[in-house]
């Protein structure tokens, strides 16, 4: 994990490595001053008259030390500012890059509140730690280890008196660690669920306000807030007993350090150590213990980073379970579609509910066809088997003539184009919208796609036209608006299989015509799925298919189907007098 973590330093690599050295060096002239100063004392100040050179020497080396450990530290706190901001900027990116290569089983795996709340909270976290492994972590042991040079210069005997209290201090942080990271495990899964309140809560703020369903919100929130604070609150119960454990040790151990450096000046007359040296050594035994109280601090942060870190690390190794192959085919001959015997189901391994059984079709280059069926029967499963968002969990799927697990992802999604259920739109211009189907794309070629998806009505009425501003979700557009912008954006792409996951599902019925006819005298080469809840949105298909829990029920033309299949017949019948479409839910 920390290996995986540390590989984010990368080009901040030079201030990660010069932070630590102007520490080292900060410590040295820290733990020199004391000494200096004993110096100064017995030699300068304690003589009889007093000696004003040595006064004057050693007063303008220690100032002189003074000056340039503040100048290391102030040079440690630029590097490992630089060092820790930088970490965290390369490690947001490595995950966000991360996310972009998942395929839908892998997203699936993790909530959107879920990551959102890992890019931020936790990379924070981890930040934080970054920043004080390489400042504190390395000034603590070196501040020690200086300060215990010198007390052993000084006098080794009481400097044992240090060296037993490690031990109690050292099991004591281990047993608080221990008990605190689980805590924290738990803390930060929360946090995805409040994420997920509040994430639901704003995306369906018209719905809860419609039904007026505000407290029912506030309840939620309350509830997974409670939830957080409950779990801090026993963590933090947990590490507070930290400073009462780094205090204890640390007033025994200077009360130790007075007597026994009082019993030795006034048993040896100030020969085996003087005012001078005590003075010295006291200023080692307090750099000494907050040493130690800052390394306890270092350790409990690190506690909660270490979750954190644990976390992220998931995101960074989760690896897509769809990958190119070794040599794969980069070019898509034609828009057929064969499903040769195939299953698939949902999980990372397929076996969880079977979604499609022994599916079996042969649809050629060009050709129009409609997909009925019930909620649940994985109409749209299935049409996400072709571009390869998913891979079958038995059979194959055929594109062109080639398995698409043989051909390069990106040259077999360029060549599909999929208007989705849920129809998304992104903060931008239309313009800028549009062109995801093709960056490169004209004025007239947009015009065109627009034109074919009957948008460039209401898009030439706004005030701004093709450069009117779109709000966050497409929120100040109209649901049939939305969907005819979005088969615009997909027949800018001019691929070879266009697929349409009931996307006119918001238009009339004489806008659906026309769109359906602009089709068949504008791309009659492309092959068209098309998922639709009205039976007239189907019925000039080349061939229709009806799903019946993840089964072909029927395939054939309109006539064929109304003679030989009664769940498209009673549809289409109750269609005519008026009754229930097919749900159009995901399958």
């Amino acid at each position: 994990m920390v290996k995986r973590i540390a590989g984010c330093i990368r080009e901040f690599k030079v201030y990660a490595i010069l932070a630590p050295i102007f520490v080292a060096l900060e410590c040295f002239l820290e733990v020199l001053i004391p000494y200096l100063m004993s110096k100064l004392l017995d030699k300068g100040i304690n003589v009889p008259g007093g000696d004003m050179s040595q006064i004057l020497k050693y007063g303008l080396i220690i100032a002189g030390c003074a000056i340039v450990s503040l100048i290391c530290g102030a040079c440690c706190g630029v590097t490992s500012s630089r060092a820790s901001v930088g970490f965290a900027r390369n490690l947001r990116h490595d995950m966000y890059h991360k996310v972009q290569e998942y395929s839908f089983s892998n997203i699936d795996k993790f909530s959107t509140a879920s990551i959102v709340t890992r890019l931020t909270s936790d990379v924070s976290n981890v930040q934080m730690a970054f920043m004080t492994i390489i400042r504190v972590m390395v000034r603590s042991p070196l501040m020690m280890i200086f300060a215990l040079f010198f007390c052993f210069r000084i006098n080794h005997k009481i400097t044992w008196v240090f060296l037993a209290a490690v031990p109690v201090l050292a099991i004591g942080l281990f047993l608080l660690m221990s008990k605190a990271h689980p805590i924290f495990e738990r803390v930060f899964r929360k946090y995805d669920k409040l994420n997920e309140v509040v994430e639901e809560d704003l995306r369906g703020i018209r719905v809860v306000k419609a039904f007026v369903r505000e407290d029912y919100e506030r309840d939620k929130f309350k509830a997974a807030s409670a939830d957080i604070y409950n779990e801090f609150v026993t963590a933090e119960r947990i590490l507070s007993f930290n400073r009462p454990l780094m205090s204890f040790c640390m007033y025994a151990c200077q009360l130790l350090v007075y007597w026994l450096g009082a019993q030795i000046i006034v048993n040896s007359g100030g020969t085996e150590m003087t005012v001078g040296t005590l003075s010295s050594f006291m200023s080692y035994a307090t750099q000494l213990l907050m040493s130690l109280m800052m390394l306890s601090q270092v350790f409990v942060m690190i506690t909660m980073a270490r979750a954190s870190a644990e976390r992220v690390c998931e995101i960074l190794t989760e690896e897509s379970d769809i990958q190119n192959p070794a040599t794969p085919v980069t070019e898509v001959k034609d828009g057929s579609v064969r499903f040769k015997n195939v299953s698939f189901g949902y999980g990372r391994t397929g076996d969880g509910r079977q979604c499609l059984s022994d599916i079996n079709l042969e649809i050629e280059s060009g050709q129009t066809i409609g997909i009925i069926g019930g909620t649940g029967s994985s109409k749209s499963s299935l049409v996400q088997l072709i571009p390869r968002l998913y891979d079958v969990t038995g059979g194959s799927v055929e594109v062109g003539g080639v398995d698409v697990r043989d051909y390069d992802i990106t040259t077999l999604r360029n060549s599909v184009a999929m208007v989705l259920q849920k129809n998304v739109l992104f903060s931008g211009t239309l313009k800028e919208n549009l062109r995801w189907g093709k960056e490169d794309a004209t004025d007239e070629e947009i015009i065109h796609a627009c034109r074919l998806a009957q948008a460039d009505g209401f898009i030439s009425e706004m005030p701004d036209g093709y450069d009117t501003y779109i709000e966050q979700g497409g929120s100040n557009v109209s649901g049939g608006q939305k969907q005819r912008i979005c088969i615009a954006r997909a027949l800018l792409k001019k691929p070879k299989i266009l697929i349409l996951d009931d996307s006119t599902s918001a238009v009339d019925t004489a806008t659906d015509a026309s769109i359906r006819r602009a089709f068949r005298e504008e791309i009659p080469n492309t092959t068209k799925f098309i998922i639709a809840q009205r039976i007239a949105s189907v019925q000039d298909a080349d061939k229709i298919i009806v799903l019946e829990n993840g089964r072909i029920d029927g395939f054939g033309t309109h006539d064929e189907l109304m003679e030989n299949n009664e769940i498209y017949r009673e549809v289409y019948m109750s269609q005519q007098k008026g009754g229930g479409d097919f749900d159009g839910e995901q399958g």
